[in-house]
């Protein structure tokens, strides 16, 4: 779960962690006066918000709220804008960013801390173009604390000294403290800002919770608006409880069972088509939910087949092919089925006209070829 700035900026202020004093506003007429220069900041759980506009600034309160009205007549990326952040202005002219951040690795089974000197903008684009200005440090794995030594030395590494060093350092154990206490997978903020005259403050925060310890964390979820958590196809699969993943291709994923899902989207990628979903039905699933997998893919743009791929065991053959059957899909599919009842599930589906394979390789390569037109359904 994704939380607006506003919130993780409540969280780091908790911890002791500089930010920008400033208030959250729902519309224009709840802006009663400016003490300073403000900057007005909508808060949309996407990125790229001061390209698209969604980022102004104000001297005085008659241009604040000018600026208000238009931003909340602002949709970036698909999402209007409900609320806006107003906070003061900083003068930021020669000051210093720097990036800091802790995020979940689940490769190394451990959270990972990074700190650059190159803040400000994307940590995937530094990363990419200049690697070697992130310091990384995998840190022991169930750690509650981060030892402030392992901090100074990661702020020694990016080229700070002194005060500034150890204020540094002290900030980044502030935010791994937020983060544990709060179950985020992700904690970040980009830039702290160190200004010319010695100011450290974090003019933005960034905070994914980890969807699994909500329970423990329902004070968070009363600000959560799911029109901008999750997209209307998320919607629609979280109803259904079904475990869905919006991806980027044309050829939608059914599976039975997280790891066939992700076999089934590696061996599309290995017949060169590209996934435009991962969807794991569950163990168990009945004809019901194999018709609201199908809606729920269905959903996408410009889909241009379905590969489905079920291996039965506690899950029913017979019974995904009956909600295949009942929920009729007009967009061309590739079947590949084993299992419990495989026998009534495949005569099922070729008694209506559908081609079930055995082989998962030679299945994706269809669904593939659908989707590329070489095949007709």
């Amino acid at each position: 779960m994704k939380l607006h700035e506003y919130k993780a900026k409540e969280i780091f202020a908790e911890q002791g962690i500089p930010v920008p004093s400033g208030i959250l506003v729902k519309g224009p007429e709840q802006l009663k006066e400016l003490q300073h220069p403000v900057a007005l900041k909508s808060q949309v759980l996407v990125g790229g918000r001061g390209k698209a506009g969604g980022i102004k600034f104000a001297d005085n309160i008659d241009d604040a709220k000018s600026v208000l009205e238009e931003l909340f007549k602002l949709k970036i990326k698909g999402l209007a804008v409900k609320q806006v952040l107003v906070e003061e202005k900083l003068d930021l002219e020669g000051a210093q960013e720097l990036y800091l951040g802790f995020v979940e690795d689940r490769a190394a089974k451990t959270i990972t801390a990074m700190m650059s000197a190159a803040g400000g903008i994307d940590i995937e684009q530094v990363a990419s173009e200049m690697p070697e200005k992130i310091i990384k440090k995998q840190l022991q794995p169930g750690l509650k604390t981060l030892n402030p030594y392992e901090a100074r030395e990661m702020a020694i590494q990016i080229g700070l000294k002194g005060a500034t060093m150890t204020k540094v350092a002290d900030i980044m154990c502030k935010l791994f403290n937020a983060m544990i206490v709060h179950d985020a997978v992700l904690a970040e903020i980009n830039p702290l800002v160190i200004t010319k005259d010695g100011m450290i403050i974090a003019t933005d925060a960034k905070m994914n919770i980890d969807d699994n310890a909500l329970f423990r964390q329902k004070n968070l979820l009363k600000d959560v608006d799911i029109s901008e958590e999750y997209t209307p196809i998320e919607q629609k699969a979280r109803k259904y409880g079904l475990a869905y993943v919006e991806l980027e291709g044309d050829i939608a994923v059914i599976g039975c069972g997280a790891g066939l899902v992700m076999a089934s989207l590696d061996t599309i990628k290995l017949y060169g088509g590209e996934p435009a979903n991962f969807l794991d039905v569950g163990g168990g699933a009945t004809a019901e939910n194999m018709k609201q997998a199908l809606e729920v893919v269905a959903m996408k743009d410009n889909l241009k087949s379905i590969f489905i791929n079920i291996f039965g065991g506690i899950t029913r053959c017979d019974e995904i092919a009956n909600g295949i059957v009942e929920f009729e899909p007009k967009i061309p599919i590739a079947l590949r089925m084993m299992g419990t009842n495989e026998d009534e599930g495949k005569k099922i589906l070729k008694e209506h006209g559908y081609n079930v394979f055995d082989s998962m390789e030679d299945c994706a390569e269809y669904a593939v070829k659908l989707a590329s037109g070489e095949e007709g359904r």
